[in-house]
């Protein structure tokens, strides 16, 4: 079957999912399974081989004839919306019901019906107008989603900073449809390389993709949105919504000229979001406000590839560039495998606890076993630590940047910092999430709540199990993904795609491979030797207590001192302290927070005195005509005292 008639499965799916979500649980997530099944195998043939799909309406919708189109680039990121959209589905049946959520959950059925088509609207639309309607429906869905939880009041300030950030990416997006528009006359988009003199749109492109991407330091609403929203929410948000950001980056540097300084600046961003996003991530209590940041970082790491590839405008460049890209696209895919992963652990775990402070958790790999091994799976992912995915799509983009440095040309000075931040970044990440896992699952429980959590149901592991099969697919077998990487690559820019993949990559499969078959074989051996010669379990550490107890663990915040010390300077902690008074103290306390950096030491103070100036202007507004009149003749006494002086000159 083609891909047109299984796209318009999918939308007919997702179309009926909008209408009877509210009442029909069952009948819905059959709907949306049958519809994201479809636009997964749509976005398969095209990926596979299959030539460019393309549809035109006949007739029109608000003034333009509906243009669609599907080709790599759109299907690489359609095929990641399909497989997340139909698991999240799935995983909200146990975990957002109608018995635990009755007033949003059949709400949250629909807007996620809603958000699935209105992301897949944007991937195809090949018409500015069409894609920016689209664009404002996936904004007005995400905010709908984020807010199902709306009687909280931190919920609500999350809905309405993402809402706002939304519309202001909107309006840059707006100026640049309509700018291309007004140049080339029509709404219609397509490969329009040769016209220099619309370069600078390119900037436009950037403020309103790079807000939805996250890009540091437009990631201002990433953190509270991410964090607040449901967590099969959370994941899609962190696994694909974003994406759409980097999806129009991509696809229009691929279709529109760039400025020569696209690529430094792409990759400055890049570099600034993947060291400070991981150092944010360090410094957090909330575990879903860590695995938000570390979004900001993974952005990062792919804006880093994208970046080197803007970079090398010369033919001569294209090797190492395209590695570049190949691995940038590779690890937008790993990254919405292994953060939905987690996101989906992170909920299971909230759905077990009810906290998402990590001080409070400990000790859940007893009760939740299932969960904790594939949170750590998904830790070993995001760390891009061998022999799991993460690490395929880092080396890609490793191997493209220092065959920069070796090429002596003008992307060595650029290539090696950003191998510098790569590094820092996975030394940074590591432990970050060696802080998340052994605070949340290893220990003592700290609360009476979390020793007596219960693990998720099959309908809440079985999306997980499917994502980490995802993981150590593309681990173990990197290979078979490889043309679908070089299509999209090839659609991006048609001289770069290879049918080949690079000796680098080809080897990559069985070293993987090996050292998985030797990390489960010494587990099996230590388990074995455990087993059969016994285990004694006491507690690792208790300073010489005789009665140690769980408030002796470390806490989220001993963790987070490493990053508090090196970047003190932009994460500027707040510390709340109270030291233990007498022979006998009844009570001591140690907090420490790091807030949103940019929002509110920067964008808070901003937005402060905009607020004054506009209540200030505000009384000029006083509804006395005489004064208005006085208003028009200093006005007009101003502009003629400006024509005096400029024709004096």
């Amino acid at each position: 079957m083609t891909a047109g008639p299984l796209l318009l499965i999918a939308a007919a799916g997702l179309a009926a999912g909008i209408v009877m979500g509210r009442a029909q649980p069952r009948l819905w997530l059959a709907l949306t399974l049958v519809a994201t099944t479809a636009g997964l195998l749509a976005a398969g043939t095209i990926l596979l081989g299959a030539p460019a799909w393309e549809w035109r309406s006949g007739f029109d919708f608000a003034g333009e004839e509906f243009h669609l189109r599907l080709d790599g680039v759109s299907s690489f990121f359609l095929a990641l919306l399909s497989l997340i959209g139909g698991l999240g589905a799935a995983y909200s049946h146990e975990y957002w019901t109608d018995e635990r959520y009755p007033k949003s959950a059949g709400r949250g059925r629909m807007w996620w019906s809603a958000l699935v088509l209105s992301m897949g609207m944007v991937l195809l639309s090949s018409n500015g107008l069409h894609f920016l309607i689209a664009w404002e429906l996936f904004a007005v869905s995400s905010y709908f989603l984020i807010t199902l939880d709306r009687q909280r009041r931190d919920v609500r300030a999350a809905g309405w900073l993402f809402f706002a950030a939304s519309h202001f990416g909107t309006l840059c997006l707006f100026a640049f449809f309509a700018a291309i528009a007004a140049h080339h006359g029509t709404w219609e988009l397509g490969p329009m390389r040769d016209d220099p003199a619309t370069a600078w749109l390119f900037w436009l492109a950037l403020a309103g993709f790079g807000l939805k991407a996250g890009l540091f330091p437009l990631h201002i609403w990433l953190p509270s949105a991410h964090a607040n929203a449901p967590s099969h929410v959370s994941a899609i948000l962190s696994g694909v919504s974003i994406k759409m950001g980097l999806y129009g980056l991509v696809r229009f540097s691929g279709w529109l000229p760039v400025p020569a300084a696209a690529g430094w600046v792409v990759l400055g961003l890049g570099a600034a979001g993947a060291l400070l996003g991981i150092a944010f991530a360090l410094g957090q209590n909330d575990y879903k406000r860590l695995l938000a940041y570390s979004s900001v970082e993974n952005m990062g790491i792919i804006a880093i590839g994208l970046g080197a590839a803007l970079v090398a405008a010369p033919p001569e460049d294209a090797g190492w560039a395209r590695l570049a890209l190949a691995g940038a696209l590779l690890h937008a895919w790993n990254h919405g495998l292994f953060k939905s992963l987690l996101f989906f652990s992170a909920g299971s775990v909230l759905h077990a606890t009810g906290t998402r402070e990590m001080s409070r958790l400990g000790g859940l790999w007893r009760t939740m076993p299932w969960t904790a091994a594939l949170f750590l799976l998904g830790a070993v992912a995001v760390c891009a630590l061998p022999p799991l995915n993460g690490f395929v799509s880092e080396w890609l983009i490793y191997v493209g940047l220092f065959d920069a440095v070796t090429s002596h040309g003008s992307a060595a000075w650029a290539a090696m910092p950003a191998i510098i931040v790569l590094g820092m970044t996975g030394a940074l990440a590591l432990a970050t999430f060696a802080k998340a896992g052994a605070i949340i699952f290893l220990g003592a429980p700290r609360t009476r709540r979390v020793a007596h959590a219960h693990e998720s149901g099959p309908w809440m592991r079985g999306p997980m199990l499917v994502l980490a099969a995802g993981c150590v697919a593309v681990a173990l077998a990197p290979l078979a993904f490889w043309p679908a990487v070089a299509r999209a690559v090839g659609a991006w820019r048609p001289a770069w795609e290879a049918s080949e993949p690079p000796a680098a990559f080809a080897s990559l499969g069985p070293v993987q491979l090996t050292l998985a078959l030797a990390g489960v074989t010494v587990a099996m051996a230590l388990w074995e030797r455990g087993r059969h010669r016994g285990v004694r379990r006491a507690l690792t550490w208790d300073c010489g207590y005789a009665l140690p107890s769980a408030r002796m663990q470390y806490t989220s915040g001993s963790f987070g001192g490493l990053a508090t010390g090196w970047f003190g300077w932009i994460l500027q902690p707040e510390r709340t302290l109270r030291r233990p008074r007498g022979l006998f103290p009844r009570e001591a306390l140690a907090l420490q927070r790091v807030p949103e950096t940019v929002l509110e030491r920067v964008m808070t103070p901003v937005g402060g005195v905009i607020l004054q100036v506009s209540a200030a202007a505000r009384r000029l507004q006083h509804g006395r005509l005489q004064f208005y009149i006085f208003y028009v003749v200093v006005g007009l006494a101003a502009l003629a005292a400006l024509v005096l002086f400029g024709s004096m000159r």
